[in-house]
């Protein structure tokens, strides 16, 4: 889910930062000249307010609130930086730079912002043992795939059988696959590990045999059948280092959105919030009574590797 949290950093910081420039002592400061007359930081503030205000207002308060419930390390904002940047490659520079915000410190903010957002969604969750176990023995295995996804059982019921015939899979993958982007190289995906696709896709994945052909496995983008083609053993760091990782991953993976609207709503609740705005007094106990519109998502750092997942 990386290109969604750039995404949701880019608005974030377009918004709060547009409105919080308008928060100097000298309200009539002129802002733009121009030949035809001038716009002061009053009237930009009061243009921003009645246009976007609400929304930003909102996100502003709870940054607040996170920062003061929430610790996020240095070190877990570079990760995240990091992880994008392997994620786009030679584009990250270009991919920056289109994203509206200033420079990679900005990004940095707006990625500590969804992950104290995380950590508020994801506190109470409990994930095992047994499970930051199993996801760490996967992550030290990196698979090579194909599948075929479709939109209905039925179809992938008759698309195993004819497998089960003898038909070749990457023919079928492009006859009836509806992810075009693997379809056409005979339904071969990147290679992938723990935690790069959705959890019934990877359970059926991680259980397979080399070139065994998997039963159709159900997921939101449809039904896949899975081939295996190889497994590579990878290295990865020790487990008492990547624990608190490996359970946070797992948690956001059972996290619903009117959970994290729960949490959202609970700490603003608790947060004594007291807006001097008149147009906004009222603001928050319209939210925490009826569910924040903006900021309120659980912000999973989850790879969503095209519809594999």
């Amino acid at each position: 889910m990386k290109m969604k949290k750039l995404a949701m950093a880019t608005t974030f910081a377009a918004s709060v930062i547009a409105l919080s420039a308008c928060s100097s002592d000298d309200e009539s400061e002129t802002v733009v000249e121009t030949g035809s007359g001038n716009i002061t930081k009053d009237e930009f503030y009061e243009e921003l307010k009645s246009s976007n205000g609400g929304q930003v207002l909102q996100q502003m308060v709870l940054k607040t609130i996170l920062e003061d419930n929430y610790d996020v390390s240095d070190e877990e904002v570079d990760q995240e930086v990091q992880s994008l940047k392997d994620q786009y490659g030679d584009q990250w520079e270009m991919v920056l730079a289109q994203s509206g915000l200033e420079d990679e410190d900005a990004l940095r903010e707006q990625l500590r912002t969804s992950l104290l957002q995380q950590k508020a969604v994801t506190e109470d969750v409990e994930v095992s043992d047994e499970e930051i176990n199993q996801r760490y023995e996967r992550m030290q295995t990196e698979l090579v795939a194909s599948h075929i996804l479709v939109q209905d059982e039925e179809t992938a019921n008759t698309v195993k059988e004819e497998l089960d015939n003898g038909e070749d899979f990457a023919s079928l993958a492009e006859e009836y696959s509806t992810d075009q982007a693997s379809a056409s190289n005979g339904g071969e995906l990147d290679p992938f590990t723990a935690g790069d696709m959705a959890p019934a896709f990877e359970d059926a994945a991680y259980n397979l045999e080399t070139d065994e052909v998997s039963d159709p496995v159900q997921s939101d983008n449809g039904w896949h059948i899975i081939k295996l083609q190889e497994r590579n053993e990878v290295e990865v760091e020790p487990l008492e280092d990547m624990k608190d990782q490996i359970r946070s991953e797992i948690a956001q993976t059972k996290v619903e959105d009117s959970a994290a609207q729960t949490k959202m709503q609970e700490l603003m609740q608790d947060a004594d919030i007291d807006v001097k705005i008149d147009e906004f007094e009222s603001l928050f106990e319209q939210q925490t009574s009826t569910g924040s519109s903006s900021g309120s998502g659980s912000g999973s750092s989850s790879e969503e590797s095209s519809d594999a997942e």
